[in-house]
């Protein structure tokens, strides 16, 4: 899975990188294989390897079981900081998580979740589908 942020029109390099960090963090807490920063391509000759980090770019190693918990943590942590979209790519199909409305967000979550198999699908609440 590889997750890549988009700041607001105010955001400059530096605070994405460090908006990136932030989330690779939190994803970390996770049960997930792995967050890595993603590389740019190759490194220049001369280049510093930081240089050749792709600002706002992560890649996920993780199991089908934890796609909802990544989700969810994508969704809530745009809600306070200064990230216009949170682009998920997971194979061929892509989703953008914006700070809009949660039941809107929740939706689409449930809509690619739903794409993605029946251990990503979402669980019923207590007292549904009984």
């Amino acid at each position: 899975m590889r997750l890549e942020l988009t700041g607001r029109q105010d955001s400059d390099q530096e605070e994405l990188d460090e908006l990136t960090l932030l989330l690779r963090e939190r994803l970390l807490e996770l049960d997930v294989e792995a967050v890595e920063t993603v590389r740019s391509g190759d490194v220049p000759d001369g280049a510093k390897p930081v240089d050749a980090i792709a600002v706002g770019a992560l890649a996920l190693t993780l199991a089908p079981i934890a796609l909802r918990s990544v989700l969810d943590l994508v969704r809530t942590w745009i809600e306070n900081r200064p990230v216009r979209t949170v682009s998920v790519t997971l194979g061929d199909d892509s989703l953008e998580l914006e700070a809009v409305s949660s039941a809107d967000q929740r939706r689409i979550v449930d809509a690619f979740l739903a794409a993605h198999g029946p251990q990503a699908e979402p669980e019923p609440a207590a007292g549904q589908g009984d």
